[in-house]
């Protein structure tokens, strides 16, 4: 049993001086290590044990109880079927206009088949990490700056599938990929914090003109409601003015016609010239009372001191004015007696007399 153990162990040492020979070499998952064979073996779960029998493929113990044929039998890898996160380091990659950056990232990945994952290649984890690491530079040299910052899950998304196109055939499926950090240039840090200052400044100036032009459009929309508004009162003023004139006029209208009905009936009834005179004469003399307050410059008939002439002036117009509607009166009346003594015929002797 000595010997088989050493046995066991050569294989297990040339592979560890294999791996520290290699140049950076990435993380190894865990495995509990390769166990010796006693016969009767226990196998953990998410587990997966190769078995060579005398050199060659034999079979996976499934995880449980196993038995196995001692010195015939050897546990010649051992898979773990968990989910394995690979730190991927960091490295240089050139994008699409010619800006240096320094990225890495986390690979997530697990064993699908143990078989391919133990003959298909001979490190799977170390494999796995160099392509991913060619993938990320050769997508990266597809894309731009600025591109690589907007389209992040994009590239995560072509890096794992073209790691699982290759990996296809190592029995190991790529879950995804993560991209940690991008380190840029600092010349170039500057140039991208200039330039979205920049963006910045602009925004706000843009942002700024609308505030004016929205603020221009108000005002002008109040101006153009307020002199709308304002036109519109005036109409309903002048409207609600010209109807209020034309209500008082009809109502003095109504009240001269009515006036001058009065004064018709008056006059129609007895003694009515004689009522008409003494009104011409009052109206004569109020005149001549007020005929020197509305201007210093004042016209006067000759005769101003004869009274009577004037009035009997005024009957004669009157008298003139009436005389047809009397002729057709004594038309449509039967003749009546005249009366010599009547105020209409004192009036007529009066204006006769002075007239002559």
């Amino acid at each position: 049993q000595l010997v088989s153990a050493l046995l066991h162990l050569l294989p297990q040492r040339s592979q560890q001086l294999k791996r520290a020979a290699r140049p950076a070499p990435a993380p190894c998952r865990w495995n509990s290590g390769l166990p010796v064979n006693i016969g009767v073996l226990f196998v953990p779960q998410q587990e997966a044990w190769v078995v060579e029998r005398m050199g060659k493929f034999h079979r996976i113990l499934e995880p449980g109880l196993n038995f196995l044929i001692p010195l015939l039998d050897r546990i010649r890898y051992v898979q773990s079927l968990k989910e394995i996160v690979i730190n991927v380091p960091e490295q240089s990659a050139v994008t699409l206009d010619n800006v240096t950056l320094q990225i890495d990232g986390v690979l997530y990945l697990r064993v699908m088949d143990p078989y391919k994952a133990s003959y298909g290649v001979e490190d799977p984890e170390y494999a796995v990490t160099q392509l991913a690491q060619t993938t990320m530079r050769s997508e990266l040299g597809k894309l731009s700056l600025d591109r690589v910052f907007r389209e992040r899950e994009s590239l995560n998304a072509s890096i794992v599938d073209a790691i699982n196109q290759a990996s296809d055939c190592w029995g190991i499926r790529c879950l995804r990929y993560e991209i940690k950090d991008i380190h840029v240039p600092p010349r170039v840090k500057e140039s991208m914090q200039m330039q979205v200052e920049a963006e910045r400044r602009k925004r706000a100036t843009v942002l700024e003109s609308e505030g004016t032009r929205e603020s221009a459009i108000n005002v002008a929309e109040g101006q153009k409601q307020a002199q709308i508004l304002a036109s519109e009162a005036e109409k309903a003023e002048q409207i609600n003015k010209a109807a209020g004139e034309a209500n008082a006029m009809l109502v003095k209208a109504r009240a001269k016609a009515e006036a001058i009905q009065l004064l018709a009936a008056a006059l129609a009834q007895q003694h009515g010239n004689a009522a008409a005179s003494l009104s011409v004469a009052e109206q004569y003399v109020n005149a001549f009372s007020k005929i020197a307050k509305d201007s210093n410059t004042v016209l006067l008939p000759a005769n101003t001191g004869d009274v009577t002439n004037m009035v009997a002036q005024a009957l004669g117009i009157y008298t003139t004015l009436t005389k047809p509607q009397a002729v057709k009166t004594q038309d449509e009346m039967p003749p009546a007696h005249e009366d010599s003594h009547s105020p209409a015929t004192e009036v007529l002797k009066a204006e006769q007399g002075s007239s002559s």
